[in-house]
């Protein structure tokens, strides 16, 4: 074959491999413009199962369980939600069908150890006047015909203890023989398993993204300064000593914070100084990360603009808008990843496994 050919030939190669390319970026386009998940290409978890959280999710009578739905938006967050978001893909959950209505006095037991088992413990009863599951109160009159417990297997602190577990399993049992009545103790060992996997993909996609705010050479900034350029950009200071931009239900979408720790407090920050200010994204815990981390890039280019600072990574180099668009596609996979999980980002679900 002669270096002409040879040179056709890779050229051809080339043009096809151009075009198969090109098809796969436009059907990718596609899926994403029709609001598929679109799973991204992530190493480290290639390799592990993600866990379906939706197939444990059915329709119940009110006579039986509640359904189970993982899909509510802040908009409508209450009381009474975290009853539907019991389920056995994120708890150890035990349904008690009571011979006779009761009020939550007689979980006495339960509400004296609530706090030993290390996890949120879920306690809501089926109203025996409304028919309906609702969260039950200690101290309540109502009575119930059903009681639904469940102890949450995940949250940031990692899964659950074995030993914790199958102490909250024997609680349960101690009362349910109490009441005189059967009830379905789940596995342990099954549940244990489902708390590591789970725990596995939110260690995966528990991310979060901060953007330094620095000032030049040995200038110093003022906390009444930084109070006011915040306030002029809506945020707030809060207990934790940082500011918070929050949305319309109070719920967080990012902070502002000294980047050395140090707390800012109402009475003292004419004498608070920092070198430099972070901004932090919790991509978990809120709505739409890719959209929130867009206002937060807005936000920080309006500080800087009013503060005399400088956008910088975490080596404290300059952030482009190439480094930019990188971190708003990281954003976008992990978004993708948390929405092939069935765990949408600032759901009340997320908020409990991301607490």
């Amino acid at each position: 074959m002669s270096e002409f050919q040879l040179s056709l030939l890779i050229i051809g190669l080339v043009v096809v491999a151009g075009v198969f390319l090109y098809g796969q970026w436009q059907q990718w386009r596609y899926r994403r413009s029709q609001g598929e998940p679109v799973k991204p290409m992530h190493a480290e978890s290639s390799s592990q199962a993600t866990p379906d959280v939706s197939t444990v999710q059915k329709p119940l009578d009110a006579d039986s369980e509640p359904q189970s739905g993982f899909e509510g938006s802040p908009d409508s967050r209450s009381e009474d939600e975290v009853c539907g978001l019991l389920n056995d893909a994120t708890d150890y959950v035990v349904t008690f069908l009571l011979k006779t209505t009761h009020t939550p006095a007689v979980l006495e037991a339960l509400w004296s150890r609530r706090f030993d088992f290390g996890k949120s413990i879920h306690a809501c009863g089926l109203n025996t006047s409304s028919g309906l599951w609702e969260r039950l109160i200690q101290e309540s009159g109502q009575t119930y015909r059903a009681f639904r417990i469940g102890l949450q297997l995940v949250d940031r602190s990692g899964a659950v203890n074995e030993n914790r577990l199958t102490a909250f399993r024997d609680l349960l049992g101690d009362i349910a023989a109490k009441l005189h009545i059967e009830v379905k103790l789940p596995p342990v060992e099954e549940a244990l398993q489902r708390a590591q996997e789970l725990d596995r993909f939110c260690a995966d996609v528990d991310q979060m993204i901060g953007i330094n705010l620095l000032a030049g050479g040995d200038r110093k900034l003022f906390g009444t300064e930084v109070a006011s350029a915040a306030a002029q950009q809506g945020m707030s200071l809060q207990t934790d000593g940082t500011f918070h931009l929050l949305d319309k239900y109070g719920t967080p979408l990012f902070s502002l914070s000294a980047s050395d720790g140090t707390a800012f407090h109402p009475h003292t920050l004419n004498q608070s100084r920092a070198d430099s200010l972070t901004l932090l994204l919790d991509i978990p815990r809120v709505v739409e990360p890719v959209h929130c981390f867009d206002e937060m890039v807005a936000l920080a280019q309006a500080l800087a603009k009013a503060l005399r600072l400088t956008l910088a990574d975490d080596q404290r180099v300059a952030l482009s808008d190439g480094a930019i668009a990188q971190i708003r596609a990281q954003i976008a996979a992990t978004e993708d990843l948390m929405l092939v999980g069935h765990i949408t980002p600032g759901s009340a679900q997320a908020l409990r496994l991301f607490s």
